[in-house]
């Protein structure tokens, strides 16, 4: 099991950046692919971006490709989101998730371990 901690999250304006931040403890980080989700009022959690453990490999929701990067740092057990030109539809509260399967996947019910989550709100 691997313990995570989101930061980052805040108020940024419309087409404006922000970095997100998910801190990893307990299992040695580079044996999990980590995914970055989100979930707005009323809506369904859904996924935004994916990343395997060398970070060689990355996915990308339609909605965020573009403008959000996911990257990794594994000497420092930490999975980032840069999301930059953020629409008013990316608010949301963020949740990073690991997984320990051999392959990528979009779905989050494969995750095993999630993070408390990091609230963005972008104003216009």
């Amino acid at each position: 099991q691997v313990q995570l901690v989101e930061s980052g999250g805040g108020v940024v304006q419309t087409g404006g950046s922000l970095r997100l931040s998910c801190a990893a403890s307990g299992r040695p980080f580079s044996t999990y692919n980590m995914g970055w989700f989100r979930q707005a009022p009323g809506k369904e959690r859904e996924f935004v971006a994916a990343i395997t453990r060398s970070g060689g490999i990355t996915y990308y929701a339609d909605s965020v490709q573009g403008r959000f990067t996911i990257s990794r740092e594994n000497a420092v057990s930490t999975v980032y989101l840069q999301m930059n030109s953020v629409k008013s539809e990316d608010t949301a509260v963020y949740y990073c998730a690991a997984d320990t399967a051999w392959y990528l996947t979009r779905r989050g019910s494969e995750y095993d371990d999630w993070g408390q989550g990091t609230q963005v709100t972008v104003s216009s």
